[in-house]
């Protein structure tokens, strides 16, 4: 269905888990009001010089004058026994430019905070590995580059270093961190620390460190050999997104026993949890999320007693989850969806979770067992039990859960009807997604309460006129920004209520009875991102309203009963998605299309379209020329994320003659597909243009004239369809360049000479070539006669000759008609090629 569950919970929990060192940084402060000293002139004119040398586009310095002590300006704090400058924090301002080495007279530094700046990949300044009175430097996220400085090893008084988030930053080695004999809190996450095969060792010497944070710095080796690791004073580490592809070590079971917070999540761990894991009574949060751990999940996870967070999510866990961790009274996060876990869950696992408010089961053959008066000991905020078997009774228990704010229970085994409580249970809902399941309800019975933004209840039985929901008067003031109904029994036209809807961004009505016309008033979702109406009974033409949506990607309207491609198609300049496919257009395809500059998908396959294939299709830039759109963007424009889940966007399309749903690898799809319509005319030379294109059909036509020469250079094709048209000349020996290509579709058509050679094009049945009488060359049977080598010399390898078959051939076209013996000739060709 369109709903990913995959959670962002990784990312999450920074706001949850503050570095225990969190300091007074985190807060852009006037300094004025903490300080009642006289700056030093030494002081005053070296941050001055440190001003001129920076851009500060958003006025950050302003204060920064020479009129003014500089005790008072902002983000700068003076010892206020002496009156030198000690703590600079210049954190997300958007500075940029150079630092000046004018720092290194402030000889009382103590503090100096860079972060969440721009520094346009420039190198951390060596200097300051000079500043000597540092204890602490920050500088997160300030988009430094290059190799990190040795020189910060001088600085034997840092107590708190922070480079992370500095995506390109590296090591050649650590040996120069020895020097850092005070270090307390270091995160380098994001720097690039393969080089160093001893960092264990280093990072473990240091007998102050509390806080380590390498997260996705390219490691690979946690050295399971080691049976000891002298990190004595750990409370938090974090060793997430790299690449351990072994099992957990047994040293972590011999961790600091002050340790509370241990991140080991998306790396290639492997193997068993070892149980001795759960031996580190202190510890409040485990992330284990994203690895190949396998095994059951221990049962002395319950010695826990202090866990707040316990993440186990997207494993391969097995046996069944160990009643043990209902003990877990401090629990308030628990993940251990997308496991392979079995067996039942109930009311025993949830015995002690009385603060349990974060529940992510979903994707694992579980079975939800609990008596149908079963009041929990909980309050969920987020409930993600997708994929898991709850029915086929409504769950009675959430009628309890006051605070919901997302319930994903997608394909859960429900059936029957919803209670009449369920619309108007909790006030905080902001997320319903019940698809998949096999629910009757009457759409009239659904109420919205203000704070719902995505309502997906694709793939039921919801049923009724469609505009007993979107008129009702007590609903009017939603703010729903995805609606996906596709998929019911709903019935009736298309109401003329949009204004009360304008809030939609997603929108899905798919596949149900909807009959009539599109209304004019659909124009009112001026914030549509995409608009779903296929495979309904919908007809007539597209109302020019809908020029409006101008934030529109997709568009499907498939499978209805509409008229003409409106001209101004072409304003929809954002639009990525158009699929118009088996909805009974006729007349042209208008020129304007072309102006779809970022369109990657054009399906307006069987209609009944005539003319000609529009000869500007080069102008779609998205599928001529590579990376002209940013496909990060294209992803977000059709993902709508959510807390722990997303919903996608789907589409069906014919890619390679046989349907196919694309959801998140929608993004690398460029197709058109004009099949299966009156089209004539010649297929347009400017059509190989389109060198992105991966799926070209255009069979089923009236094409005349040649396959364009320069077909080869579109060499990103992996399927070419142009049968059942009237094409005639040689197929162009260009095609043998089409090395992706894995499904070719000639037949039918009026080519003629030698098939080129290349490993590609003798690799298709010759199915694929058939019913071109005056066609030759392997894999066809009929070989090529001395003439038409001689005419049609493939420039890639020599033509084999069968003299048997060329006479048969010969004499064939020496004496009949072509046309009036294809059936014939396919039949006696077929049946010799199956003879070899």
């Amino acid at each position: 269905m369109a709903a990913s569950f995959a959670p962002l919970h990784h990312v999450l929990f920074i706001v949850w888990f503050l570095p225990i060192s969190f300091s007074l940084s985190f807060f852009f402060f006037k300094a004025e009001s903490i300080s009642n000293v006289s700056c030093n002139e030494k002081d005053k004119q070296a941050l001055l010089t440190l001003k001129r040398g920076l851009t500060d586009q958003e006025h950050g310095l302003s204060s920064w004058s020479d009129h003014k002590d500089c005790c008072i300006w902002d983000g700068v704090v003076c010892d206020k026994n002496i009156g030198r400058v000690s703590e600079l924090y210049l954190k997300d301002l958007r500075l940029g430019g150079e630092i000046s080495g004018s720092l290194l007279q402030l000889e009382h530094l103590n503090y100096l905070d860079l972060s969440f700046n721009d520094f346009n990949c420039t190198p951390i300044p060596t200097f300051l590995g000079s500043m000597f009175s540092l204890t602490n430097l920050e500088l997160y996220g300030a988009n430094f580059c290059g190799l990190i400085p040795h020189q910060l090893g001088n600085l034997s008084s840092l107590r708190y270093l922070d480079l992370g988030n500095n995506s390109d930053l590296f090591v050649d080695n650590l040996r120069w961190m020895s020097g850092l004999s005070a270090i307390q809190y270091l995160d380098l996450s994001f720097a690039d620390l393969h080089r160093e095969v001893d960092w264990l060792q280093i990072m473990s010497k240091f007998p102050s460190l509390s806080e380590l944070y390498l997260s996705n710095c390219q490691l690979d080796s946690l050295n399971p050999s080691l049976g000891f690791v002298n990190f004595t004073s750990l409370r938090a580490l974090d060793l997430s997104k790299n690449h351990f592809n072994h099992e957990i070590p047994n040293w972590f079971s011999n961790l600091s026993t002050s340790l509370f917070e241990l991140h080991l999540y998306n790396n290639s761990l492997k193997g068993n949890i070892p149980p001795s894991i759960f031996n580190l009574e202190k510890l409040e949060h485990l992330d284990l999320g994203i690895n190949s751990l396998n095994g059951p999940i221990p049962s002395s996870v319950g010695n826990l007693s202090r866990m707040r967070a316990l993440l186990l999510d997207q494993n391969q866990l097995n046996g069944t989850i160990p009643k043990s961790l209902g003990l877990l009274s401090k629990l308030e996060t628990l993940y251990v969806g997308k496991n392979s876990l079995t067996g039942t869950v109930d009311e025993g696992h949830f015995r002690k979770l009385s603060k349990l408010n974060d529940l992510y089961m979903s994707e694992a053959p579980l079975f939800f067992n609990v008596n149908s008066n079963w009041v929990p000991p909980f309050q969920l905020y987020y409930a993600h039990m997708s994929s898991i078997k709850i029915g086929p009774t409504f769950p009675s228990w959430l009628q309890s859960q006051r605070s919901l704010s997302i319930l994903e229970m997608s394909m859960s085994g429900i059936s029957g009807k919803a209670p009449g409580w369920f619309w108007n249970w909790t006030s905080k809902i902001t997320s319903i997604n019940l698809s998949n399941n096999h629910i009757e309800c009457n759409v009239s019975d659904i109420f919205l309460s203000s704070t719902v933004q995505v309502l997906n209840i694709a793939n039921n039985s919801f049923y009724g006129p469609i505009s007993s929901f979107l008129c009702q008067k007590k609903i009017r003031k939603n703010k729903l920004e995805v609606l996906d109904a596709s998929n019911n029994l709903l019935s009736g036209e298309l109401s003329h209520c949009w204004k009360y809807w304008q809030s939609l961004i997603h929108l899905n009505l798919g596949s149900n009875n909807l009959v009539g016309g599109i209304p004019y008033s659909m124009g009112a979702l001026v914030n549509l991102q995409s608009l779903r109406l296929q495979k309904n009974s919908i007809c007539g033409d597209i109302p020019s309203s809908l020029k409006k949506c101008s934030n529109l990607r997709l568009i499907d309207m498939g499978d209805n009963h509409l008229s003409i491609i409106p001209l101004w198609i072409g304003e929809m300049t954002n639009l990525l998605v158009l699929r118009l496919r088996s909805s009974e257009f006729k007349g042209y395809i208008p020129q304007q299309i072309c102006q779809l500059s970022s369109l990657r998908v054009l399906d307006l396959a069987n209609n009944s379209l005539s003319g000609s294939i529009p000869n500007c299709l080069k102008n779609i830039s998205a599928m001529a020329f590579p990376d002209s759109y940013d496909i990060s963007f294209f992803s977000m424009s059709l993902i709508y994320p959510y807390v722990y889940a997303s919903y996608v966007e789907n589409v069906q399309l014919v890619p390679k003659g046989k349907e196919m749903e694309y959801k998140e690898n929608l993004k690398l799809v460029r197709l058109i597909d004009l099949s299966s319509n009156n089209l004539s005319g010649s297929i347009p030379a400017e059509i190989s243009d389109l060198s992105e294109l991966r799926f070209l059909n255009l069979s089923r036509n009236h094409l005349m004239g040649k396959i364009p020469e320069k077909i080869g250079s579109m060499k990103e094709l992996e399927s070419v369809d142009l049968s059942r048209n009237h094409l005639s000349g040689e197929i162009p020996s260009s095609m043998s360049n089409l090395t992706f290509l894995s499904l070719l579709d000639l037949s039918y058509n009026n080519l003629s000479g030698r098939i080129p050679s290349s490993t590609q094009l003798q690799s298709f049945e010759a199915l694929r070539y058939i019913g071109n009488p005056q066609l030759c060359g392997d894999p066809l049977p009929k070989s090529c006669t001395i003439e038409e080598q001689s005419l049609n010399k493939s420039p890639i390898g020599s033509v084999e000759d069968d003299s048997e078959n060329s006479s048969f051939y010969i004499g064939c076209e020496n004496s009949c008609n072509p046309r009036q013996l294809q059936l014939e000739a396919d039949i006696n060709k077929l049946f010799l090629y199956q003879g070899c």
